[in-house]
């Protein structure tokens, strides 16, 4: 008994904390993550929260000749449960801001379970900031640079597309001119367009009049 005493089998009591900490910080995180419907919820971050936590504890305490053997293998292990998450969906890739919100949950955990309670709790704390305000400001952002693909599809009648680039361009839309073909008596052409909803709208109201079009796509 005393054996196991001395080598600190047992729990302590500023491990405990470490691990109500790591819980409390990691599920603010998660709460956030499961309020939007993210694949990664609350359960999840308080998983990934308590593990990096138990880990650097276990590091400290089993390797004591390199403090890091463990917690070391927690950058790259956090890696693989994150490309988890990330998948293609409608030519965008999504699940990023999971995954890296996952890898910093980690870090939160590895730094809580290393004694660094104030580095953890700032962090927390920078990283509950960014994902309520960053989401609006991106929406600012979007409303001016909408980003759209075109192609329109018509008869070939001695005449390029020129007059349809033109059209975009009096929609205060920035374009970027992508392939255009012509066979069999069709010409087809894609454009890029930026800008702002209305906009776009302005611009895909005027193509759906035109009675020359065979093909829009929007």
């Amino acid at each position: 008994m005393e054996n196991i005493l001395e080598n600190s089998h047992f729990i302590t009591a500023t491990e405990v904390n470490k691990f109500l900490m790591a819980t409390l910080l990691c599920g603010l995180i998660g709460a956030e993550r499961e309020f939007r419907s993210k694949q990664a919820g609350l359960k999840t971050m308080i998983m990934i929260g308590l593990g990096s936590t138990l880990f650097t504890i276990l590091s400290v305490k089993i390797g004591l000749s390199s403090h890091d053997r463990i917690a070391s293998n927690i950058v790259t292990g956090i890696g693989f449960l994150g490309a988890g998450v990330i998948f293609k969906e409608d030519n965008q890739v999504k699940g990023l801001t999971t995954a890296c919100v996952i890898w910093i949950v980690a870090a939160i955990g590895m730094a809580i379970g290393a004694g660094y309670y104030e580095q953890a709790i700032g962090v927390t704390l920078v990283v509950l900031v960014a994902l309520f305000t960053f989401p609006y400001l991106e929406e600012m952002v979007e409303q001016r640079f909408t980003k759209r693909v075109y192609r329109i599809v018509k008869r070939f009648e001695n005449e390029s597309l020129e007059k349809y680039e033109e059209d975009i361009k009096t929609s205060k839309l920035k374009l970027t001119r992508g392939k255009q073909e012509l066979a069999n008596g069709i010409i087809s052409g894609t454009w890029i367009a930026i800008g702002s909803p209305k906009n776009h709208k302005r611009f895909v109201d005027r193509m759906l009049e035109d009675r020359n079009i065979i093909a829009f796509d929007f």
